[in-house]
């Protein structure tokens, strides 16, 4: 007689390993949705014991679940009496919150359901949901948040523990072979659904707007120098070369104090020759004064001398005064501004040339270069904060005054309005010269304009709007 041999326990559990391992290598290598489905229904079987078994998945164009695959039938016909009852009974599963493999009978189903589940399917049966938590737009969930699809198997006998625990691990790989294959919803079903509208999208869609609504002050920034207001504009007196400065820049000087002065080599033989020929004339209208007493004729010839005296006389007083002049004084109390010495020393200037001005260091005001492409509407009044480069930290408050009426290149290249403004009382002063940021203030308006502001100006010019 021969004797079967019975598997130990542990060559039990290496055998439902390898087959669970097999069957999942068997799915991940499936192409197509229809293999998977195959091998869901009909292979699963070399890992648990089950007489029927159906996959139903929603997705695509389907209304509620589909019959996508039942054991033992290549092509399930949609129109055939149980694959209808099938339909109704899975998308009833559907609808419970069943997260995990959960055995099943005709109790779980609707009455007029529950009445033909014997007729079709043996008395246990065991649901494999599909959930998906990885992806959120998959087929595999709707938009209402529940489970979309699973995987049925019935038998006579009732299901295990260790049963239920295997089905669970082949159907997670199951989930994730079916997550591959599944295609994207359309992007506008997925647009359509995000636009659904939920109290929680209404308040953050006010809150937007409420946002993009909120009024804000338009602002721009630019670069600004501390400048002398009302100032007094030293230029040179005559044509000449610059000799000697006398001040340094920012040096604070009083009244007739000397600040420069020009070179006096050509004005002091001007003066020499306009000396020696008013000598000469002088010479000569005494000697033809003396002739006239004895000579009328000479009386003629003295008139004449008489009117070249005059003459010589002007060009020597017009050479003593030009003399006079090289040396250039202050004419009221201030601050010397200017760049550096060094610019001026040896340089040839013209009559009327400006040389440096003379600040009252109370009196300042902020002059703006603000680019063109920049522009907002400014009125005078509006606020001005000025915020220099080498202090950081502090910051003048400044209103302004005038706007330029039209753009001018600056030295930067740049074309820019020119804007002044007037710091406000009760505050320091800065020192002039300073250089910073202003940002000008204009008008009140809604945050998304003061955010699109420079993006729409840019297209309006790309575009020609």
């Amino acid at each position: 007689m021969t004797t079967m041999h019975k598997e130990s326990p542990a060559q039990d559990s290496s055998r439902m390993l390898i087959t669970l391992l097999a069957l999942s290598k068997r799915a991940r290598s499936a192409k197509t949705i229809a293999e998977l489905g195959f091998v869901m229904v009909n292979e699963t079987l070399q890992l648990l014991n089950y007489r029927q078994a159906g996959l139903a998945l929603t997705g695509g164009m389907q209304i509620g679940s589909h019959i996508a695959a039942v054991s033992g039938t290549p092509n399930p016909d949609p129109n055939a009496p149980f694959i209808q009852w099938l339909t109704q009974a899975t998308r009833s599963l559907n609808k419970l919150d069943i997260s995990a493999p959960q055995i099943i009978g005709s109790a779980d189903l609707p009455e007029l359901l529950a009445s033909d589940w014997n007729t079709w399917l043996p008395e246990h049966g065991l649901w494999l949901p599909f959930v998906d938590t990885t992806f959120s737009d998959s087929t595999l969930v709707d938009s209402s948040g529940q489970h979309r699809g699973g995987l049925l198997l019935a038998r006579a006998e009732p299901w295990t523990h260790a049963e239920i625990a295997l089905a669970t691990e082949i159907g997670q790989v199951y989930q994730h072979a079916l997550q591959a294959l599944s295609p994207r919803r359309h992007w506008q079903l997925n647009l359509r659904e995000r636009l659904k509208p939920t109290r929680t999208k209404a308040w953050v869609a006010a809150a937007i707007v409420a946002i993009c609504l909120f009024p804000v002050r338009l602002s721009v920034l630019a670069p600004t120098e501390v400048i002398p207001r009302e100032p007094f504009l030293v230029r040179a007196p005559l044509d000449g070369v610059v000799e000697r400065f006398y001040v340094r820049p920012n040096q604070p000087v009083t009244a007739e104090t000397p600040l420069f002065s020009l070179d006096t080599t050509a004005l002091q033989s001007q003066h020499a020759v306009a000396q020696q020929a008013y000598i000469t004339a002088e010479e000569e209208y005494r000697q033809a004064a003396q002739m006239a007493v004895i000579d009328d004729k000479s009386k003629l010839e003295m008139a004449l001398r008489r009117g070249a005296l005059a003459e010589k006389s002007v060009e020597l007083d017009y050479s003593a005064e030009q003399l006079g002049r090289v040396q250039v004084k202050a004419e009221r109390a201030g601050v010397a501004v200017f760049t550096d010495v060094n610019d001026w020393q040896g340089k040839a200037v013209m009559l009327g040339e400006k040389i440096l001005l003379l600040a009252d260091p109370t009196k300042v005001e902020l002059s703006i270069d603000l680019p063109a492409s920049d522009i907002i509407a400014i009125e005078p009044g509006d606020s001005v904060k000025l915020y220099p480069n080498a202090s950081p930290v502090s910051s003048y408050s400044a209103k302004v005054t005038t706007i330029a009426y039209h753009a001018e290149t600056t030295a930067a290249g740049i074309l820019a309005y020119r804007i002044k403004a007037e710091l406000e009382a009760d505050q320091s002063l800065p020192r002039i010269g300073m250089m910073g940021t202003a940002k000008i203030s204009g008008n009140r308006v809604p945050f998304i304009y003061y955010l699109f502001r420079k993006p729409l100006s840019a297209a309006r010019q790309w575009l020609g709007w």
